[in-house]
């Protein structure tokens, strides 16, 4: 029998690793898994629609749709999400001690339209009273320089948004105290490296991000699963058979990580870990599928919406392959 063949980019996480292995294959599917660093998999996919799926930051897909022919179609499979309050970092210099200190200061984005900046803008504003326009906005490479947005955006003027020098990089300014702060998804080398000079606005983050999603029920998303929508076009059945295949695998290391003869992380204290965050956030504390992420996504397409990066705000139902909405019943 003939199989389609796809190719698919996305990190080699622990809940895709039984897709990468092939251990679960899509119904009528052979996946090419490449197993590749974000950034890169969201730049080849962004700039070049070079995989038939892949893995891609939420923002972008969103500012994508804005298009008029939009070149992707996301299932509701979440392979990253992340509470983002452990990722604001700021300078030692910049007299920074709490939240409201960051009004009117430089604060640096390796990407405007990133998904991390756009969680950690919509949470100071909501939980803070800092509004996204209040600050200035300084974009670049984090580590290295060079880094330009991947989209083209086309913000509000309110908005204030300038690029690096062209041999400048986020990470060193923020130790030398070029800018005042840091919201970004990877921690900076220098909070490692100069821990003088650099530190994290929540020092105590998980005590912050428990009483967060206790407040709000949120488990921010990061990234989504997108197919280029002339794929999908051509066969619309594999929405759901990859949505079928990604609960499978990700089942599969719920399962995993509850085993206590042979730990399958190099965690000490796995086994309690899960059985707290089970007691924090429930068995499927990572839930995929549109409805359980309803309000998670509702709010996101806010906070795009308010920072100006999408004209209106999106609907969940414009956002996933319809097939994916509904799933049969004996």
């Amino acid at each position: 029998m003939t199989r389609l063949n796809l190719s698919l980019a996305c990190w080699a996480y622990d809940r895709t690793e039984a897709l990468q292995t092939g251990a679960v294959r899509p119904d009528g599917i052979d996946l090419n898994f490449q197993a590749l660093e974000v950034e890169e998999t969201f730049f080849r996919m962004a700039k070049f629609q070079e995989f038939d799926v892949s893995e891609m930051s939420m923002s972008s897909y969103c500012v994508t749709l804005a298009r008029d022919n939009p070149p992707f179609i996301a299932i509701p499979v979440f392979p990253s999400r992340f509470f983002r309050h452990s990722c604001i970092f700021v300078s030692a210099k910049s007299g920074i001690e709490r939240p409201a200190d960051l009004v009117g200061k430089r604060i640096g984005v390796p990407e405007y339209q990133m998904t991390a900046p756009v969680w950690i803008r919509g949470i100071l504003q909501d939980e803070y009273g800092v509004d996204p326009s209040s600050v200035t906005y300084v974009t670049g490479g984090e580590e290295s320089p060079g880094r330009d947005e991947k989209l083209k955006l086309d913000l509000p003027d309110k908005f204030r948004v300038e690029p690096v020098g062209p041999t400048q990089t986020l990470t060193r300014m923020l130790a030398d105290g070029g800018i005042d702060a840091l919201h970004t998804a990877r921690a900076p080398s220098t909070f490692y490296s100069e821990p003088d000079k650099v530190r994290r606005l929540f020092p105590d983050f998980v005590d912050v991000e428990k009483a967060y999603y206790a407040k709000t029920g949120i488990f921010p998303i990061m990234h989504v699963v997108a197919i280029r929508r002339e794929v999908y076009e051509q066969n619309r059945w594999i929405a759901q058979a990859l949505y079928k295949a990604f609960v499978e695998a990700q089942q599969q290391t719920y399962e995993q990580l509850k085993v206590s003869a042979s730990l399958k992380t190099m965690l000490p204290w796995q086994i309690a870990m899960v059985e707290d965050t089970i007691a924090t956030m429930g068995s499927n504390w990572w839930p995929y599928g549109v409805e359980p992420n309803r309000a998670v996504i509702e709010t996101f397409t806010r906070y795009h919406h308010e920072q100006g990066l999408s004209g209106r705000r999106l609907t969940v139902e414009e956002m996933f392959a319809p097939e994916t909405f509904a799933e049969f019943v004996i």
